[in-house]
């Protein structure tokens, strides 16, 4: 959004620029550059609000109208830093011979009043696209879009179960006691020291995390450590060897920021370090 407003900053001046006496502007041209100008103006503060709304938030037709605001800036700067270089390309120095002056002269009156005519159409052709944007902007609602609440923020249900207290949980005493069983058949020593993987199944929603951490929060105390972090289907294994390296050494690294430093070599030594020799 700061490319738009930029575009629009630098436009509103040189509308400004055109509206001085020199350029000597038909009265309907220059009433028609100030209602462009006033217009502009209150896309500019509109197109403020939403370069402060993170890019990922904003509404898609919010979007699709600053995308048309921003092909219309660039056409409207073009037209008038156009027509600002060809009113103002510099006079000659005066002829000596007065025909081949006044004959210049009548030359650039032709050329003006051509101009004049021509920043008319342009303006009036101007004013017409920013009508079709400014009734996109009603039929977007982009105002009421922009300026309402934020809606409430989906968090992982995975993360709400994290945070579940034993006291809440129902019907969850079976099936983690048949897991624990699971993990750590107490009729087979030789067994029992082998890493294992338990998958639990179902549709989302079921308790699958709650359950998990639930296990976890049941055996945790029989090791010197230990670590629980969710893990989505396409994981950022950094973001996954990081949560593992804080929830091993809380004390550390969970208000320090050296673990966004770290390649996934070094968090995979930290990690090595941190468990060798240890029951995890």
């Amino acid at each position: 959004m700061e490319l738009v407003t930029g575009v629009l900053g630098s436009l509103l001046p040189k509308l400004g620029e055109l509206l001085k006496d020199e350029y000597d502007l038909q009265r309907g041209t220059r009433e028609k550059i100030k209602s462009l100008s006033r217009e502009l103006e209150s896309v500019h503060a509109v197109l403020r609000i939403v370069g402060e709304v993170p890019s990922e938030q904003l509404d898609e037709l919010v979007k699709l109208w600053a995308r048309d605001v921003r092909e219309l800036s660039y056409d409207m700067e073009d037209i008038v830093d156009t027509f600002l270089v060809r009113f103002n390309d510099g006079h000659e120095p005066d002829d000596p011979r007065v025909l081949r002056r006044l004959r210049k002269k009548m030359s650039k009156l032709f050329k003006k009043a051509k101009d004049r005519r021509e920043i008319a159409g342009a303006i009036r052709r101007i004013n017409e696209k920013l009508q079709e944007v400014a009734t996109r902007r009603a039929r977007y609602r982009v105002d009421s879009i922009v300026t309402k609440p934020a809606g409430p923020v989906s968090i992982d249900p995975r993360i709400q179960a994290l945070y579940k207290r034993s006291t809440e949980l129902i019907g969850v005493d079976g099936p983690m006691d048949k897991i624990i069983n699971m993990l750590s058949p107490r009729n087979d020593i030789h067994l029992s020291d082998k890493k294992k993987i338990i998958s639990i199944v179902g549709f989302g929603g079921l308790g699958k995390t709650t359950l998990a951490k639930a296990v976890y929060d049941k055996l945790k105390p029989d090791f010197d450590c230990g670590a629980f972090v969710p893990v989505g289907r396409n994981p950022d294994m950094k973001k996954v060897l990081r949560d593992i390296l804080i929830d091993l050494d809380k004390q550390n690294y969970m208000h320090s920021n050296t673990t966004t430093t770290l390649d996934e070599r070094q968090l995979i030594n930290g990690i090595k370090d941190l468990v060798e020799k240890k029951r995890c």
